[in-house]
């Protein structure tokens, strides 16, 4: 007899404005106590030192959580300059100072220039990358500095906001994998000087932004008053609006929520595609194009409400 899950069943996206000084699980797990959730998970862990946008998922929106994984970054850092930290930000411990020289806002523009687009970046050691199934920051706590081969990155926008005596505050946007520890490390050896992170805030994630961004306090005094806080959850596919939509009714509509491929005649489709049955969204399918026609194959599918549209569904 199968062991059932403590909770209820929740659905959706909430996005969190996470605070400073707490490890995105931490904040999972307080939320998901809130909502007394069964399931849930986070798409992309922040340090604690950072604070920003951080999506939740609840139960069928965790299918998605991967995609959501996968997308562009967007954060507002400040930059350090004339130190050089062990985890190459604030909480770690000086490794080496040196002077920083009087700095015009063209000269950092210029060093700027050689990080933007497509560049290579090795990964701090400080990082949750694993080697051999274990995080490069378990190794470094210990002592062991493991070879870490540069990665291709790309910097879509590195802004120069503002130049202080001894710092500069960023606002980049980058694919997955890139860590602005690294990029801000970087900057501060092209310039001469060393730098470190000592304020990160993420600002998209998921193409979600901190105006959907909810403050944990909110939620734990919306309980206090004892209000539901299931309207505050965004749907699964609000993170899948990268994806065209489709429209399937009828017999297609049917074998689509039984895990059977559909073929759609006269029609040139390519890669992801969001379904929707006649009032909801079905799940995610990919389209392979054949000849004139169109593939869907059904790759995640969700329940509506708790419960499958159809009978039983084959892959799930």
């Amino acid at each position: 007899m199968s062991r059932r899950r403590k909770g209820r069943d929740v659905n959706g996206i909430l996005v969190i404005d996470k605070p400073q000084g707490v490890t995105s699980n931490g904040i999972l797990q307080q939320v998901k106590r809130l909502y007394g959730a069964a399931k849930a998970g986070h798409t992309g862990a922040l340090d604690p030192l950072a604070t920003g946008v951080l999506p939740l998922c609840f139960g069928e929106a965790t299918k998605f959580s991967q995609m959501m994984l996968d997308s562009d970054k967007a954060y507002i850092t400040t930059a350090k300059l004339g130190i050089r930290t062990e985890t190459g930000d604030s909480e770690g411990a000086v490794v080496e100072e040196k002077p920083v020289p009087a700095l015009t806002e063209a000269q950092v523009e210029a060093v700027l220039e050689n990080f933007r687009g497509d560049i290579q970046q090795v990964p701090s050691m400080y990082s949750a990358l694993k080697h051999q199934g274990k995080p490069l920051y378990e190794y470094a706590r210990e002592g062991i500095v493991i070879d870490r081969p540069a990665r291709p990155v790309t910097i879509y926008e590195l802004k120069l906001l503002a130049v202080r005596e001894q710092e500069l505050d960023l606002a980049v946007t980058c694919t997955k994998g890139t860590y602005i520890r690294s990029l801000v490390e970087d900057i501060g050896e092209a310039l001469g000087c060393g730098a470190h992170v000592s304020a990160l805030r993420r600002t998209l994630a998921s193409g979600y932004t901190l105006a959907n961004a909810r403050d944990v306090k909110d939620l734990e005094a919306m309980r206090e008053r004892g209000e539901s806080l299931d309207g505050l959850l965004l749907p699964p596919e609000s993170a899948l609006t990268m994806f065209p939509e489709h429209r399937l009714a009828g017999p297609a509509l049917v074998s689509i929520l039984n895990g059977q491929p559909v073929r759609i005649p006269g029609q040139s489709l390519e890669g992801f595609v969001r379904i929707y049955g006649d009032r909801s969204f079905v799940g995610l399918a990919e389209a392979m194009p054949e000849g004139d026609d169109t593939n869907l194959v059904p790759r995640r599918l969700v329940k509506n409400n708790g419960r499958y549209p159809r009978r039983c569904l084959a892959g799930l």
